[in-house]
């Protein structure tokens, strides 16, 4: 089970409403440059992985066009760090005011396994453009993994209602493919950072190799300005995996803790 295949899960788990179009998002983004938010992958009460995501203001240009820089790193931990070394590294320039990618870049170091790859994404032309060919996407919002996390953290769910979902077209490797999410309502999360106010969502998810026939992955995310995603779990074939945030600095707003 590789370790890209849960990061492309959990990284893209945060949303709302159906749009078969345009996806709707807020004019001032829920983050800011300084971010920092670092997390933990828990194969049942064992820490398998940990992972640091950051904004940064960039220096690049694209199409004259001011970007944040995106970066994610990823490294296995404990005994699994023993067994099966993981070094993954992910960056995405992103545009200030849309949100959607330009570049996308990822260096990954799994064990003996090496890959590197690069995209280019020009969405007035629907175009991403990488180093294993040239793909078209339905919409001109298409994002990598990593843009895709803070983009649909900064989707408008004021009109959102249980039961609603939306479709979120993302490029992952050699193809586009699109993920719809549910919204399954609010719960209190109990997390590192405190007891916090959350929203719920639940991705389809397909059974096979990982996911049993009846697993349902679900996602919390705060229920405030931020909308920082604190957890998710998802069932598999043997035992459950969980993502737990550890730490969040550099939030925009004040979390929603219930004192």
């Amino acid at each position: 089970m590789r370790y890209t295949y849960l990061f492309a899960i959990f990284t893209l788990l945060t949303s709302n409403i159906t749009y078969a179009q345009q996806l709707p998002f807020l004019k001032e983004s829920v983050f800011q440059p300084g971010e920092v938010l670092t997390y933990k992958l828990k194969y049942g009460f064992i820490t398998a992985a940990e992972a640091t995501i950051r904004v940064t203001n960039s220096d690049q240009k694209f199409d004259g066009k001011p970007t944040y820089k995106l970066s994610v790193d990823a490294r296995t931990s404990g005994s699994f760090d023993v067994f099966y070394k993981i070094r993954d590294h992910y960056d995405s320039y992103i545009d200030k005011t849309q949100l959607t990618p330009y570049f996308y870049q990822e260096n990954i170091r799994e064990g003996k396994y090496r890959r590197q790859d690069k995209a280019r994404f020009t969405q007035s032309t629907r175009k991403v453009v990488s180093n294993r060919g040239t793909f078209t996407g339905p919409t001109n919002q298409t994002f990598d993994l990593v843009s895709a996390y803070y983009f649909a953290r900064s989707l408008d769910i004021s009109k959102m209602k249980i039961g609603d979902k939306f479709a979120l077209n993302y490029f992952l490797g050699d193809e586009i493919s699109q993920l719809q999410i549910e919204y399954i309502g609010k719960e209190v999360v109990k997390s590192k950072l405190g007891t916090i106010r959350c929203l719920k969502f639940s991705p389809s998810i397909q059974p096979g190799r990982i996911f049993r026939k009846d697993s349902r992955l679900y996602l919390w995310i705060t229920d405030d300005g931020n909308r920082v995603p604190v957890k998710a779990e998802v069932e598999i074939l043997v035992g459950a995996v969980t993502m737990e945030i550890n730490s969040a600095t550099g939030l925009k707003y004040p979390l929603a803790k219930i004192d």
